[in-house]
């Protein structure tokens, strides 16, 4: 905290002294800190999807001096099963200093859209029920939806209201309908209960432009009511050493040109069309080795698809900077997703591949926000997604070609260190939260 001062007083004998403003004008110059409680179905040790940023913010929040309390589910992604040691109905933890209050809740084996919603209202009515403190402001993370929908009932039935937040990871209506989970008059009528719980809090945060612009047209959002704050590169520097050691480690020859796609396996990644490139490059001799690493609903399925290809390996999520290593010690790093998947969702690995300064390959649509972030950053290269030959032959590119792979890297690393920094991204949002709380206290 600062130390305000009044303006210097002149004394008979021409000096000047400083007197320390009062507390109570203090106050009034000093931004208050805030009790803030965030409820998110995801929190660490999740090592992929939203957990990371939740946690990272949770954390930035607190080292700027606000008090910040986590109302999460038990641990279960990307595997999709509730995480070893975490039995009982709830638990306590501190984590890195932030109080973490976990309750249990459905977990499904198979999560298609019915039994995601279960899950999500199971939590959602878990949290209901639990103790939160007296918030001054309440963050909520969608996903998951549901649940915000129904924590958002308690909150705005309160007699002391906190403010309400929403942070937008994802955009459920349009995951409905990109991913075909549904048919049109199901994705509407998602699309009118995502409406009316955003319309329904005090503000709203936007990963991306491209979110904001359909949560305002699509979804009837005032403009003003939504910030846009991107996510940020919540790890570390990248290693700079040990790369060649890791690469010894999974047998990764040095001739081998290693693609890898890092994180969750689920439906809108469409990783069928890895597989099938990998049996292309494999009938052409060639030196790609493609490497999915991470878990999924969709990791079996894939294994089952890939059993007489030799040229791609399935590795477990690795920890944070086994993480590192693997993304420094790979060649390409590869962004896949289903045709059509335009608007839904930010995938959260660009911003790790970034850091990495390793050149991205997106397999995407070209009117997809994955396209725009690719374009953007300067960091890699697009081909079309569903289109195997297109992606072996670009991967090919990249790993003859040093230099403009150098080029790739470089660009991105400067755009993670410019455009995503943690640092910017909690500013904002201690501006975010403070403008809320303001707002509920005039």
């Amino acid at each position: 905290m600062f130390l305000a001062h009044v303006p210097p007083i002149s004394c008979a004998l021409g000096q000047s002294i400083t007197r320390p403003l009062p507390d109570a004008i203090l106050a009034l110059v000093t931004p208050p800190k805030l009790r803030v409680t965030i409820l998110a179905l995801n929190y660490a040790p999740e090592p992929t999807g939203n957990a990371p940023y939740t946690a990272s913010l949770a954390e930035g929040l607190a080292d700027a001096g606000h008090t910040v309390r986590i109302i999460t589910g038990y641990p279960h992604y990307p595997e999709w099963r509730r995480r070893e040691g975490y039995d009982g109905w709830s638990r306590d933890e501190l984590i890195n200093g932030i109080r973490v209050r976990r309750l249990r809740h459905h977990v499904p084996s198979r999560p298609n859209t019915i039994q995601r919603m279960h899950m999500e209202l199971s939590f959602g009515v878990r949290a209901l029920c639990a103790a939160w403190g007296r918030p001054d402001v309440v963050l909520l993370v969608s996903p998951a939806l549901f649940s915000s929908g129904l924590v958002m009932l308690r909150a705005r039935a309160q007699r002391r209201r906190p403010a309400i937040g929403i942070w937008v990871q994802d955009i459920y209506s349009r995951g409905l309908i990109e991913t075909g989970a549904s048919g049109s008059r199901a994705a509407g009528m998602v699309a009118r209960i995502e409406s009316r719980i955003l319309r329904s809090a005090d503000g709203v945060v936007a990963i991306h432009e491209r979110f904001r612009e359909h949560i305002v047209s699509s979804l009837g959002v005032s403009r003003g009511a939504v910030a846009v704050i991107r996510n940020w590169t919540h790890l570390s520097a990248s290693p700079t050493e040990g790369r060649e050691a890791f690469r010894q480690k999974f047998g990764w020859e040095n001739e081998d040109i290693v693609v890898l796609h890092a994180g969750n396996m689920g439906k809108k990644q469409g990783l069928e069309n890895v597989i099938n490139a990998a049996r292309i490059a494999q009938s052409r001799q060639s030196r790609l080795r493609f490497v999915l690493m991470g878990d999924g609903n969709q990791r079996k399925h894939l294994e089952s698809l890939a059993k007489d290809v030799g040229n791609l390996e399935f590795v477990d999520p690795l920890p944070g900077n086994e993480f590192q290593l693997a993304l420094a010690a790979a060649d390409v790093l590869l962004v896949n997703e289903l045709p059509g998947v335009k608007d839904m969702a930010v995938p959260s690995k660009l911003t790790s591949y970034f850091n990495a300064g390793v050149p991205v390959l997106a397999a995407t649509d070209q009117e997809s926000v994955t396209s725009f972030e690719i374009t953007a950053s300067g960091g890699g290269i697009r081909v079309n997604a569903a289109d195997p030959v297109a992606l072996v032959d670009a991967a090919q590119a990249l790993g003859q070609d040093s230099s403009a792979a150098s080029e790739l890297g470089a660009r991105g690393l400067r755009f993670s260190r410019d455009t995503l920094s943690k640092s910017a991204a909690v500013d904002h949002y201690d501006v975010f939260i403070t403008s809320l709380a303001t707002s509920r206290s005039h």
